[in-house]
Order: structure tokens, then C-alpha cells, then sequence
């Protein structure tokens, strides 16, 4: 049997990063080697703690290290992200998230801790050459911190994958919005993604990096507005894909099969509402993170298949499509705000046939990864029941 793919996860949950990481622990194709926290849907501090919040919630807090990152840019102030989109928390939206264990967030907040860099390297050290990704569902500054400070990783890792950017222009048929009359390309600013704009310079100096670029996958907006948790979609998430089968349900909660499922959709549901009133998606709101996470399954057993082809183009399937990527790094987050500056903005390129660069697919199988999702949610259920039926200490 093949070796599951080892992933270090570098997050800022964040609501969607629930989904990474579950998917990043319960998936049979991905060998988790740690998790670092860093700056953006919310502080440092918070995004830390929720991160040991959502391990014990699917029952992996004994498995899994965390480890702080930066609590702000490469070379700018920290931002969060607005409080209608993850709350004052950064997982607002739901009673039933666990307090992160005392104990392991005493240790993980130790100042004895090993930094997120050093955890990072050692970790994908471990594993052999070509074989290790890295993937970041929140701004890029570990990541870029991590190839500064130990660049031999660049050849040593098989891949990076970044949910990150947007592209416009039609790239994919995703609603993205308008903004005063103005098609919407990013969903911070009209130009710019958040996770790139809290941190462009670190965005920049991975995806103009030649070694990495090559093997870097970018998932932009574009990509993400199409996977929408639809109504049917939660329908499975509460209860599994037998929709008729209510037997389970917990007395006292919205029809759930699980008190795992029932936060999984509550959360789901908490920025719903903003991906409605902004950019017009009605069907439900989108889910980002955890397609970067489902990215590094291609060439697997495991694959859920993204298409890096443009549909509209004559060859179709016969042209695999890689880019350049700039990003703007000019201007302050105030002028990105308020002056219309494009800070933030990833400006793509596509390459000529056959060349190595930034891989930003066009669309996946979303039905597929829907299953999948379902699948992980199972797999937690079963561990979280066998952690209930063992006894008391």
C-alpha cells in the first residue's frame, strides 16, 4: 500500500480551517506531521488556542503538535480579520468547540517551546527528499520565514500549497461580486484576498520564487467560490449521506448525527450570511481551506481531481495551464481600504506551454470532495466515541 502523503498544515483558524484540519487528520492518504499557528483570522493567541480547540473537538488533541507562529507580517503591523466573518473568538458561531486542554495549551504556549520554523524543519527533515508538503490556509508568513531561514527545503519538499489570491477575469465562473459598479476580484478589498494581503511580501517572495513556484499550487477565490456548502450539503454533513436514517439524531440539537456535525454546519452557517449580502452567493457560503489541504492528493491513489486546463481554450484538457505570479506590494493596508491601491493583489500570468510554475486550477471534482469531507466527519465520530467509552481517569 502506498505511504500517505506527510503534510505539515500551517493555519489561522478560522472557521474553514476546522475543515483543513479535519481533513488534514482523518484522511488515509495524509501522514499530519504538525501544525503551526500564525497571524490573520484572528491573534496569534487566539488562533493558537483555537487550533487545540478543534483537535479536541475530533478527538486528535493527543496527536497532533502545535506550534505558535508569527503574530504578525514579515514587515508589517498585524491584521485581523472583521468580526462579522469569524467573530470576536475567530470561531464565533457555536457552543459545542471545546476549551482548549489547560494542559496542552500550557505546553504549547511555554516559552520553552520549540519556535513554529525550527518545528517545521525538523519535521519535513524527517522525511525523505521529494516526498513532504507544506500547506498554508492562512497568510504565508511561516512558510516564508521557514524557506528563508533553511532554503535547502525548498529542493527537499515535494510541494506547497497555498489557499490564497484571487485571479478575475472570468477565470472560473465563480460569483465574485461587484464593488461600486466593478467586478469584485478580492474579498478583503475589491483587489485583494486577506490572506495575501495581511502578508504580501511573504505571498511574494514564495510565489516569485523559481525552485518553489515549480512546485507550488495556488488556490485562489476563484476556485473556492465554486465549492459551496449548499443546503444539501449540510443536510449530509449533519446527519451522513443516509439523509432518511434520523435514528442517531441528539435530542436537543438541529437534527444532528453528531455534536461534531451539528458545529461543523453551525460554523458553516456563521458567515453565511456576509457571503450572501457581499458577493451575492445565495446557494451557501463557500469553503476555502481545505481544498488547499485536498491539493497535495493529486497524483495518488486518493486524488480528488483538480483541473489545471482552461475549458473555454481549443485545446481544452491537452494544455496543462502554469503561471507567474506577482504580487502587489506597494501601498499600505489604508490605501488598499481607502485610496483603491491594489496591495495585495496577485497578478497572474499564464506561461507558455510546457513551462514550470505556479499551479491554480480551475475547477475539481466538488462532488468528490464533499464525500471525502463526509467521510473525515465519520471517522472523527468513530474516534470521538471511542474516547467516550473509555474510562475515567
Amino acid at each position: 500500500m502506498p505511504e500517505p502523503v506527510p503534510l505539515w498544515l500551517d493555519c489561522d483558524p478560522g472557521h474553514d480551517d476546522v475543515f483543513a484540519i479535519l481533513l488534514a487528520t482523518y484522511h488515509p492518504g495524509i501522514k499530519l506531521l504538525g501544525m503551526s499557528t500564525v497571524h490573520g483570522n484572528a491573534s496569534l493567541e487566539k488562533t493558537t488556542r483555537n487550533a487545540l480547540s478543534v483537535l479536541a473537538a475530533i478527538g486528535k488533541q493527543d496527536d497532533v503538535e502545535v506550534y505558535p507562529g508569527a503574530s504578525h507580517a514579515l514587515h508589517r503591523a498585524p491584521i485581523h480579520a472583521p468580526t462579522e466573518i469569524h467573530g470576536e473568538s475567530g470561531l464565533d458561531g457555536t457552543s459545542l468547540l471545546p476549551p482548549p486542554p489547560p494542559e496542552k495549551l500550557r505546553e504549547v504556549t511555554s516559552p520553552e517551546r520549540k519556535s513554529a520554523v525550527d518545528a517545521m524543519a525538523s519535521a519535513l527533515r524527517s522525511c525523505a527528499p521529494g516526498t513532504a508538503w507544506v500547506t498554508a490556509t492562512g497568510a504565508v508568513t511561516n512558510v516564508a520565514a521557514l524557506f528563508a531561514a533553511h532554503p535547502d527545503l525548498k529542493t527537499h519538499v515535494k510541494g506547497v500549497s497555498i489557499m490564497g489570491g484571487s485571479v478575475g477575469n472570468g477565470f472560473t465562473p465563480a460569483v465574485m461580486g461587484v464593488v461600486d459598479g466593478v467586478p469584485r476580484v478580492g474579498n478583503y478589498t475589491q483587489w485583494a484576498e486577506f490572506n495575501v494581503l495581511i502578508d504580501p511580501e511573504a505571498a511574494a517572495a514564495v510565489l516569485a520564487d523559481p525552485v518553489l513556484a515549480a512546485k507550488t499550487t495556488l488556490i485562489p477565490l476563484d476556485l473556492t467560490h465554486l465549492v459551496l456548502a449548499t443546503k444539501e450539503v449540510q443536510d449530509t454533513l449533519l446527519h451522513g449521506p443516509s439523509h432518511d436514517d434520523r435514528s442517531e439524531c441528539i435530542p436537543g440539537h438541529i437534527r444532528g448525527k453528531s455534536d461534531l456535525r451539528v458545529m461543523l454546519v453551525e460554523l458553516l452557517n456563521f458567515f453565511a450570511h456576509t457571503y450572501r449580502d457581499v458577493f451575492g452567493i445565495v446557494e451557501g457560503p463557500p469553503l476555502h481551506d481545505p481544498l488547499a489541504v485536498a491539493a497535495i492528493l493529486t497524483g495518488t491513489e486518493h486524488e480528488i481531481l483538480f483541473y489545471d486546463y482552461d475549458p473555454k481554450s481549443p485545446e481544452g484538457p491537452g494544455r496543462r495551464e502554469r503561471f507567474a505570479v506577482e504580487v502587489v506590494t506597494e501601498g499600505t493596508l489604508e490605501d488598499a481600504l481607502h485610496r483603491g491601491a491594489q496591495t495585495g493583489r496577485t497578478l497572474v500570468k499564464l506561461l507558455p506551454p510546457g513551462s514550470e510554475g505556479v499551479r491554480i486550477p480551475r475547477g475539481l471534482d466538488i462532488p468528490l470532495f464533499w464525500k471525502v469531507i463526509e467521510e473525515c466527519c465519520e471517522r472523527a465520530d468513530l474516534a470521538n466515541k471511542r474516547i467516550l467509552a473509555l474510562p475515567a481517569n
